[in-house]
């Protein structure tokens, strides 16, 4: 086993600043998505090392629900409780809790940005292909478990996957996340599709703007304890080695 280097007051507070750094980027990305529907804020922490050098900063995806809201748009959709939507994008399948849905030119559920809604595998429908709305429908109605009825006849049923207990999600963009290895369906009792609702960010404005000048107070005192060690370590270098 290797023996750590023991940091000094200066690598103490290098590694300070960057946590600090990677904490304001965080920061500032949560506010930036606050009326992102769907978003998902993250939390920064920092990670003691079992060497004793010192600690680096790490993240998590903070997987509260946000608040559901009626727009009464039928192809609002909202889960309450676990859960996410599965789209296809050019990049493979994401998961998603963003319902702002609607149908393309090629009469596909798609999500805000054109990505195809999937649904599950069942005699009307493949886990790889699109749920496809006939342009005759005058109605789209969805049950409480994501099945998708036309005019009152079944034509699909939302994939519905939940994340592994302790599996960092990966932001994408646009209420999207990387879909991780181990993700199984939620069972019909364990889903609730509310349609006509949309589900808002997990952010709270106020406290992600507490936070920025917290962190922005905390890097500038940091600052200034790294100029009184070099300052320290120029005077110990200058003027200690002079003959009296």
């Amino acid at each position: 086993m290797g023996i750590g280097i023991r940091p000094t007051g200066v690598d103490n507070a290098a590694a300070a600043l960057r946590y600090l750094e990677r904490r304001q980027e965080v920061s500032a990305n949560n506010l930036a998505n606050v009326s992102t529907d769907g978003f998902k804020g993250e939390r920064a922490f920092a990670r003691l090392l079992a060497d004793g050098s010192t600690p680096t900063a790490e993240t998590a995806t903070d997987l509260r629900a946000g608040t559901l809201t009626a727009t009464n748009n039928p192809l609002d959709l909202a889960i309450s409780g676990k859960g996410f939507l599965v789209v296809q994008t050019p990049t493979g399948e994401k998961l998603t809790r963003s319902g702002a849905l609607h149908i393309d030119d090629a009469r596909r559920l798609v999500d805000v940005t054109g990505n195809p809604v999937l649904g599950e595998t069942d005699a009307q429908s493949d886990a790889t292909t699109p749920i496809i709305i006939p342009a005759t429908v005058k109605s789209i109605t969805f049950s409480s478990n994501g099945a998708v009825m036309a005019d009152g006849t079944q034509i699909g049923k939302l994939r519905v996957e939940d994340v592994p207990a302790g599996a960092k999600l990966q932001h994408e963009g646009n209420g999207l996340f990387a879909a991780p290895a181990g993700r199984t369906p939620v069972g019909d009792a364990d889903r609730t599709v509310r349609q006509g609702m949309r589900e808002e960010s997990n952010v709270n404005s106020v406290e992600a703007m507490v936070d920025m000048i917290a962190v922005q107070r905390a890097y500038a005192s940091v600052q200034k304890v790294m100029t009184t060690i070099d300052s320290a370590r120029g005077i110990a270098t200058t003027e200690l080695g002079k003959p009296v």
